[in-house]
């Protein structure tokens, strides 16, 4: 069974009712990085967080002691309140998971599910403070949610930032965070895969998940409660945030427990999204309004099917959204997007402005990473034996 590392809730029913299907392409390697047009960039988190460095610790070293003490300051615990049935109107602990500084200012990332809910928010810190959090934004995309905690700079020891862009399979990581309620706990691993896809938290018009890209996958020790933890290199950088597992193992109490098939959010897609989140509540993804098959399902039978030789590399187009910016460039779906089965027809897109595309994960990762709403693009599809370039302006995920 695949379900999210949900927050550590305090009865079962709570959290069973949290679970939700995980989708996995195969990853591929990255290819060179594409400068973008049009607009200006968005603000990045530099704007936003008080500079922080970690001295000492060389990834060489792997001095682990050194990197939990200086880091574990920067992680928190997060306690859900919200009022339960029969309990008098008082509000009650609910929920329970993880959370880290990213600057002076009280500004807080967790994952949206964490908070997903709550009526109140403690935020716990090592040192034994205790301060309420206000929400200041989420995105249900990403996973992301941006607290507030109102407390001196002090007391608040934001952690570095790394680039996602840079992590490599076998990188040895480490996760720091409260499972199952048991606070500043520190599991190690590497990571496993990246450029993993997990299903978004908000359905697209026709009722399928949207889908997060750039996943990365580790086999550090991941449990309910680890979820809006860091997930760290060994120079001490955040390089994700910890969000689900994949599992088929359960507690007593029925919570999903740890088989070692975790995914955390990349740190880059933090810094695009936080700084929209902290100044609007809210980030806008680009958006090309197309459906595609899974990694996982484009094998022999259904290139077969479609009409396509064994070596196609590309994302099929399945339907195209009538209205959507992939409608007005003039892409061709292989059928409606109501439609059940598969049909032949569809363009195979293999490139965004020059650059090779070989799964969905890669369209997506290029449009989050490398694109913005209004901007334009040349979409590249093979069309009937044909290659053809359309220009595509990117729209808003609705």
């Amino acid at each position: 069974m695949k379900r999210l590392v949900l927050s550590l809730a305090l009865t079962a029913l709570l959290l069973a009712a949290l679970a939700c299907t995980i989708t996995l392409p195969s990853s591929v390697a990255e290819s060179p990085p594409v400068a973008p047009s049009g607009p200006p960039s968005v603000p990045t988190l530099s704007a936003v967080m008080a500079p922080a460095t970690i001295d000492g610790l060389s990834e060489a070293a792997g001095d682990l002691v050194a990197l939990y003490q200086r880091i574990d300051p920067g992680v928190v615990a997060i306690i859900t309140f919200a009022t339960v049935d029969g309990a008098q109107d008082v509000r009650m602990p609910v929920g329970q998971g993880t959370g880290f500084v990213i600057d002076t200012q009280g500004h807080i990332v967790t994952n949206q599910h964490v908070v997903a809910g709550a009526e109140e928010i403690e935020v716990d810190f090592p040192s034994g403070l205790r301060a309420r959090a206000e929400v200041l934004g989420t995105d249900l995309d990403s996973d992301l949610a941006v607290l507030k905690v109102d407390v001196s700079a002090d007391q608040l020891v934001a952690l570095p930032l790394g680039d996602s862009d840079q992590v490599q399979v076998g990188e040895r990581v480490i996760a720091i965070g409260n499972p199952f309620g048991l606070s500043g706990s520190m599991t190690s691993g590497i990571v496993s895969a990246i450029g993993r896809t997990l299903d978004s938290e908000r359905a697209a018009p026709g009722g399928q998940p949207f889908s997060s890209g750039d996943i990365i996958q580790t086999d550090a020790a991941i449990n309910p409660g680890n979820s809006g933890g860091p997930l760290l290199n060994l120079r001490g950088e955040v390089i994700g945030v910890n969000r689900a597992i994949r599992t088929e193992s359960f507690t007593v109490s029925g919570d999903a427990a740890s088989s070692g098939v975790g995914f955390a959010i990349p740190i880059n897609i933090i810094k695009r999204v936080v700084p929209s989140l902290i100044e609007t509540g809210r980030y806008d993804y680009p958006y090309l309004g197309i459906s595609s098959l899974s990694q996982d399902t484009l094998n022999l039978n259904t290139l077969e099917r479609i009409n396509l030789p064994p070596d196609t590399v590309g994302i099929y187009v399945t339907c195209v959204t009538p209205g959507g910016p992939a409608d007005k460039a003039g892409l061709r779906g292989a059928g409606a997007c109501n439609e059940n089965g598969l049909r032949a027809g569809g363009d195979l897109i293999v490139a965004i402005d020059g650059r090779p595309l070989a799964t969905f994960n890669d369209l997506i990762s290029y449009l989050v990473s490398s694109t913005q709403v209004g901007q334009t693009i040349v979409v590249t599809v093979n069309r009937e034996g044909e290659r053809v370039d359309l220009t595509l302006t990117v729209g808003t995920r609705p």
